[in-house]
């Protein structure tokens, strides 16, 4: 399956790196910035979620909220955030592994990863914006923070 823009955002229920349920749709009646990272601890990787981090008022507020999903499991997810200081939910989507990553039509089958999309998801849990970039290619957060800016 691929998702568009325009398209209802696919609920899921993954475990965050406190080990606790989070579900897409119990963030209904706010934005959400919906990233996927291949690897915890790569070059990309870290410093794309880490932008996020330092960037935290431009990100996070009433109307919204930034989750970051990856095929790690949840103690790589938790040493992860504990090592870079991430307060935001970092989900794991090990096992069945790569299967919300499936359901978004990123999931690289060779490598087992996601590959790098950005969903940023409205109020009603319509995907607004999205980019998807190589394992390689690093995102631009400005991008998605003018795409939540769009929104109102």
């Amino acid at each position: 399956m691929t998702i568009a823009v325009g398209d209802q955002a696919p609920d899921f229920e993954l475990k965050d790196q406190h080990r606790q349920p989070v579900r897409l749709s119990d963030y209904r009646g706010k934005n959400v910035v919906l990233m996927f990272y291949p690897f915890a601890f790569s070059g990309i990787c870290t410093p794309e979620v880490c932008e996020v981090r330092d960037r935290w008022e431009q990100f996070v507020n009433d109307d919204t909220q930034v989750i970051a999903v990856s095929t790690d499991t949840m103690q790589v997810q938790k040493a992860f955030a504990d090592s870079q200081g991430l307060d935001y939910p970092l989900l794991s989507d090990f096992w069945p592994h790569g299967e919300v990553a499936k359901q978004y039509g990123i999931f690289e089958e060779k490598a087992g990863v996601a590959l790098r999309g950005t969903y940023v998801i409205d109020r009603d849990g319509v995907v607004r914006w999205m980019v998807v970039n190589p394992i390689g290619e690093a995102r631009n957060p400005d991008d998605y923070l003018k795409a939540l800016a769009d929104l109102g």
